[in-house]
Formats: C-alpha cells, sequence, structure tokens
C-alpha cells in the first residue's frame, strides 16, 4: 500500500499491555502503534493473545495492566467516545434473525443515536459496496455464510468509524467472496479509514497489512511489512526438497554433515536463503528428489516462527 496514504501519528498505542485471566497470562506486557490510514494485522496461533488484544482495543475487554490509548483516549476513561469511533466485526455471528437485511442495519445505527435519514442513507450506502442492496428486504436466514460475513462488516460501517476492527472476517468463506471482502477493505482503507486485522489466511495479510506482528503465548515476536518479515525470516527464495519418509533420515543427516540449516516438514525439507542456494543442481544429495524453487511467503515466516504444532481453541 503506498506509504502517502498513511499518516505520521498513531491512532492506537499499546505500552506494556497486559490481560490476564486468573493466573494465564493472554497478553503479556505487547507494545505497538497502529497508525491513521494503515491496515494493521495481528498473526499468530490459536491461543495467542491476538483476540484478547483486540477486545481491549474495542473496550469489551478491560486491560489489566498497562497504557492503551485509541485516538490519543485512554480506554479506561472514555470507553463510550472511543466505541463511537470504531467499526467491530467479531468472530461470531450477532446478526438478528427477526429483522430483514435493512433491518438488521438501521437497528444497529439506534445504538449510536443516529438521525433516520442519515442512517437509512449509510444502511443504503454499505449495503451498495458489499454488493448486498438486493437482500435489503431479505431475512437473515436466507442469507449464505459469505453474503452474512459481508453484512456483519457492513453493519460495523453505519456509523462511519474512523478505526475498523476485524477479528478473522473471511473465514470460511469461498475464494471469490474472500476476494470481494479484500477489495472492500481496500478501498475502505483508501478513504483514511484505518483496519486493525486478526487473520488465519497468510495470503490475506500479504495482500492487506501495510504492517503486520506475528504473536505466540501472549508476546510479539516480530514486527514489520509483510516484505520486511519474509526477506529477515526467511530470504528471498525457498527452495523445497522433497523425500520419502523411509528416506527422510538418511539424507538429513547427509545435510547435516554439510553443515545446511533446513526445516523438517514432514514429507519435505525446506531450506531457506543462503542454506537453499548452496544446494546445486548437482548435488548428491539433490539427485533424485524433487526439488521446488519458489519465493518466501508470510506463511514461512508464520512457521519459522511459532512452529507446526496444533493449538486448540
Amino acid at each position: 500500500m503506498p506509504e502517502e496514504d498513511i499518516g505520521s501519528m498513531p491512532v492506537i498505542t499499546a505500552r506494556n499491555l497486559t490481560k490476564r485471566f486468573q493466573d494465564f497470562v493472554a497478553v503479556d506486557a505487547v507494545n505497538f502503534d497502529i497508525m491513521e490510514g494503515e491496515c494493521f494485522g495481528f498473526l499468530g496461533p490459536n491461543g495467542a493473545g491476538k483476540t484478547s488484544t483486540m477486545k481491549m482495543i474495542a473496550c469489551i475487554s478491560p486491560v489489566t495492566e498497562g497504557q492503551l490509548l485509541v485516538g490519543g483516549k485512554d480506554v479506561r476513561k472514555h470507553q463510550r467516545d472511543i466505541k463511537m469511533s470504531l467499526g467491530v466485526v467479531s468472530q461470531s455471528d450477532s446478526l438478528d434473525p427477526d429483522l430483514n437485511v435493512l433491518q438488521n442495519l438501521l437497528a444497529y445505527g439506534r445504538y449510536f443515536n443516529l438521525p433516520r435519514d442519515f442512517a437509512r442513507r449509510r444502511a443504503w450506502e454499505a449495503l451498495e459496496l458489499f454488493q448486498l442492496q438486493d437482500k435489503a428486504q431479505s431475512p437473515t436466514d436466507e442469507l449464505s455464510g459469505g453474503m452474512r460475513r459481508r453484512l456483519l462488516i457492513a453493519r460495523a460501517m453505519i456509523h462511519d468509524p474512523s478505526v475498523l476492527v476485524l477479528d478473522e472476517p473471511t473465514t470460511g468463506l469461498d475464494p471469490q467472496t474472500r476476494l470481494l471482502v479484500w477489495e472492500k477493505l481496500v478501498l475502505l482503507k483508501s478513504q483514511g479509514i484505518t483496519i486493525l486485522l486478526t487473520t488465519h489466511y497468510m495470503e490475506e495479510a500479504a495482500y492487506l497489512c501495510d504492517r503486520l506482528v506475528v504473536m505466540d503465548s501472549g508476546s510479539i515476536l516480530v514486527e514489520g511489512t509483510p516484505k520486511q518479515l519474509i526477506k529477515e525470516h526467511v530470504g528471498e527464495q525457498v527452495l523445497e526438497l522433497k523425500v520419502t519418509l523411509s528416506e527422510k533420515e538418511s539424507v538429513m543427516d547427509k545435510l547435516r554433515v554439510q553443515g545446511l540449516d533446513f526445516d523438517d516438514r514432514g514429507d519435505s525439507l525446506f531450506f531457506f536463503g543462503d542454506a537453499g542456494s548452496n544446494l546445486a543442481e548437482g548435488d548428491s544429495v539433490v539427485n533424485g528428489h524433487e526439488v521446488v524453487r519458489r519465493m518466501g511467503n508470510l506463511e514461512d515466516v508464520f512457521l519459522r516462527l511459532t512452529g507446526r504444532g496444533l493449538r486448540e481453541g
């Protein structure tokens, strides 16, 4: 995204931000600044602290320790003002099944004391933006999953917020609908809206985010632009060596003798940066195995930093 579209002043500032649930530390003294007009991503495995951080920003969950400012206001003292400036889309589907699509938007507008005419105009603008105007009078239970997610984002925009908080906004969507949502979010960002995003889709983070952090166990491991993180942690090129399980140990022993660093990912061994470039096509270890060379990506960064173990929750 163009740097000139991003402001020089932080909209959100966290210093030693901490969230505890009794003895469990969900967010452990993290620090970050989110600038006006940027899309800022929170990546991490389940239980990393992403959603807990977002809930504190949205004034849904109280801060345990540290400082958190939104629009220069302390979340402990100015919750009402902060909530008025935020559009929040959580993971859960909170549409009212007793109201049709348009009524869901208008009812939500009442929470912000919007004048009736203004709310109706904003509702139609949001429906048109997310291509839902033809469903305005439809019951919400007739909407597909993708339409429901688009409606939730449209609803979050009705009061003209300056910051949009999205917790895994495209989970479960088909590729076409996901791309549509991405395009609309890029459009909103071009209009000066600051976007906070959590996602498990690395391609989504690379497409949308100007900067991001990778979290694990409540801490921030790294922060930077997608390109910076890829260059620093995996390099521009990745080499993937396909091996069978029966021969993998023998191959890995040979690689260790050569002093080559690699990641074991089941039926493939991955080499990053210089380690990959040092494996020539004629190398005896490579001969007889399928070799794939490709560009490094955020998924490589994510797995290198957080590991491959499954996380529940």
